[in-house]
């Protein structure tokens, strides 16, 4: 559930108002990211070996929790769709955006070159947010900016869009 705008009434008078109003989630999943997550801790390993090798500090301990910082910002990536919004969020939240429905124009499931990899960056069919895999989702957005939504449920999500959209008109 999400909150949202509505009418506040009282007094036989209703005005807008800012108030938590409840909207049911038409979608919802969370990929875990495994490479991600396994190459993180392999970084953070290398890191301590190599500190305890040089007897550095630095290394021994800000090695391993600096990979655990990027491991808890990016270990999942969750997608959910409401009524009015797609919003998504990678690992524990800190990392997220939110596009109204309204915006959306197209979409279309996708396979991703192994050359763009994983994480937030740009590709030369927009920016890509994906935590692992090759598949995604690809959006277009009225203003013709497009962008993809890694996901190992790429039809899935492409149909919830599309039906979330539907429901909107």
């Amino acid at each position: 559930m999400v909150q949202g705008e509505g009418a506040a009434c009282g007094g036989g008078r209703c005005t807008l108002e800012r108030y938590p109003v409840l909207t049911p989630l038409r979608y919802r999943h969370t990929q875990f990211g495994t490479v991600v997550v396994r190459s993180l801790a392999a970084a953070g390993l290398v890191l301590l070996g190599l500190g305890l090798a040089y007897d550095d500090p630095v290394f021994i301990l800000g090695g391993p929790i600096m990979m655990g910082i990027l491991a808890l910002l990016f270990y999942a990536l969750t997608v959910e769709i409401d009524g009015t919004y797609l919003t998504f969020r990678f690992g524990i939240g800190l990392i997220r955006k939110r596009i109204p429905l309204a915006e959306i124009v197209a979409v279309r499931p996708v396979r991703n070159s192994w050359l763009y990899g994983w994480g937030i960056h740009r590709t030369p069919h927009g920016w890509l947010y994906n935590v692992s895999g090759w598949e995604a989702v690809e959006i277009t957005l009225r203003s013709s900016q497009r962008l993809r939504l890694g996901t190992d449920q790429p039809q899935h999500l492409a149909q919830a869009l599309l039906t979330a959209k539907q429901d909107r008109s």
